[in-house]
């Protein structure tokens, strides 16, 4: 297998000399993924060009690596006939995705050009939740029942092996498709013809619903360790399988989703080289503007302690110490709370262990910062600064560090993605409660003097 990379130059020059034959002998040899950013990178004049000197067999899997926008501006080039080529090779899953993306008219006209079998099942996947494991499925599969001999079972996977996603995973169903086994290919070749597939097959069966978040099935992938994970309804009856690489591609989008998110951005509907101007900005704009909002409760607070920054004027130099330590702390806390509940490592019933882990952590960091901001706090102004500054780095580090833990499993209890509680969310809130702890410190100490 050659790479795109080492023979850009001479695919560049074959194209500018326009000598396609040697270019269609070349493609073949190629990665898809590097087939479908050759299409990206040529234009949009000679991608249909490249698209046609493609192999028939070819087109499907190129087809879909390449990104939303770019599918569709294939399509409208491209004949009915042509398109209908390479719906037909897509699987039933990469087809589904590649459907959801579009509008609703171009969604119709693509569906009229799949076979009835093809439009029917393509409209069953597209009836699950948006972000469902019914939309990653494929129902392509391999199945066998519990009463065959492993000779005939392995008949089975020669006659439907070729369709299949996979056949590393072999599924036994009864009469009536319910999933009551599973079996490694390697597990059913060692085994002797003439045993029956019920004593070749292990009862223990780790599935999922159709229904449920795409997420858990990225989790139960992780932690079981598996390659595909059967998908069936609530009778358990066997509907499709989902397989590791669909789940790899679900697993980078989340990720994505979760880093938008945690900069105050609302998540992207496309890449990023994919969206517009407009788009981008009004992302962004509107968590910029919430968090300005929250700030003018920072600013009024300041405003209103002006006598006692003016008592002591050295209090206004750790303003920025103080506030900037407490976001960071939050900042810390929440993205290893937020981390450790996607992964599954910290369940429901284990968040009071979370949060005292926590106030522990919290205290020990507060004394370690409010020991430092004593000595800052001395050089700067005299023992009562020290001592307002170091009381109030303290508790706003306590304070922070079980923010940060408990916003996030608030969120999750109402159902709101914890990623919502964002670095810059944290540090606004922390802004207004750090200042409030801070003044309300200065006034008593300042008082007693």
């Amino acid at each position: 297998m050659k790479s795109f990379e080492l023979f850009k130059p001479e695919i560049e020059e074959m194209i500018e000399g326009r000598r396609w034959q040697e270019l269609q002998e070349l493609l073949p040899d190629l990665p898809g993924p590097d087939l479908a950013d050759l299409l990206v990178e040529i234009g949009e004049r000679k991608r249909i060009v490249i698209l046609r000197l493609l192999p028939r067999d070819l087109l499907p899997e190129v087809f879909s690596y390449l990104d939303a926008s770019v599918k569709e501006d294939i399509l409208k080039a491209l004949t009915d006939e042509e398109t209908r080529v390479i719906l037909a090779g897509l699987t039933p899953d990469d087809r589904t995705d590649f459907l959801e993306e579009l509008p609703g008219q171009a969604i119709q006209k693509v569906l009229n050009l799949l076979t009835f079998e093809d439009r029917h099942e393509a409209l069953q996947l597209l009836g699950y939740p948006a972000e469902s494991v019914g939309r990653l499925m494929t129902p392509d599969y391999v199945a066998v029942h519990p009463e065959w001999t492993v000779g005939q079972a392995l008949d089975q996977i020669r006659e439907k092996g070729m369709d299949s996603e996979t056949i590393n995973v072999i599924y036994v169903t009864n009469i009536l498709e319910k999933l009551i086994g599973v079996m490694g290919l390697r597990r059913l070749i060692l085994a002797k013809p003439d045993e029956r597939v019920e004593q070749v097959m292990e009862d223990t069966i780790i599935s999922i619903s159709a229904l449920a978040d795409r997420e858990e099935a990225v989790q139960k992938i992780r932690r079981y360790d598996i390659v595909a994970l059967p998908v069936v309804d609530a009778g358990g009856i066997l509907l499709g399988i989902v397989t590791i690489d669909d789940l790899f591609d679900v697993a980078e989008e989340e990720v994505t989703e979760d880093f938008q998110k945690s900069a105050a951005v609302n998540p992207l509907k496309t890449s990023y080289r994919e969206s517009s101007i407009l788009s981008l900005y009004g992302k962004r704009v509107i968590w910029l503007a919430a968090l300005l909002g929250i700030s003018v409760i920072t600013t009024n607070i300041i405003s209103s302690q002006v006598e006692t920054l003016a008592s002591a004027i050295a209090l206004a130099f750790f303003i920025p110490l103080l506030i900037g330590t407490g976001g960071n702390t939050g900042a810390q806390s929440s993205t290893l709370m937020i981390r450790a509940m996607a992964t599954g490592d910290i369940r429901d019933r284990q968040w009071v262990g979370a949060v005292m882990r926590e106030i522990g952590i919290g205290c020990l960091l507060g004394v370690t910062m409010g020991a430092a901001s004593w000595v800052l706090g001395f050089f700067r102004g005299n023992w009562q600064i020290a001592l307002i500054v170091s009381l109030a780095m303290f508790a706003i580090v306590c304070t922070s560090s079980i923010l940060g833990v408990i916003l996030p499993l608030v969120l999750q209890r109402f159902r709101v993605d914890p990623a919502v509680a964002s670095n810059p969310l944290i540090a606004s809130i922390m802004d207004i409660i750090g200042l409030a702890i801070y003044f309300s410190i200065a006034a008593v100490i300042l008082n007693m003097a």
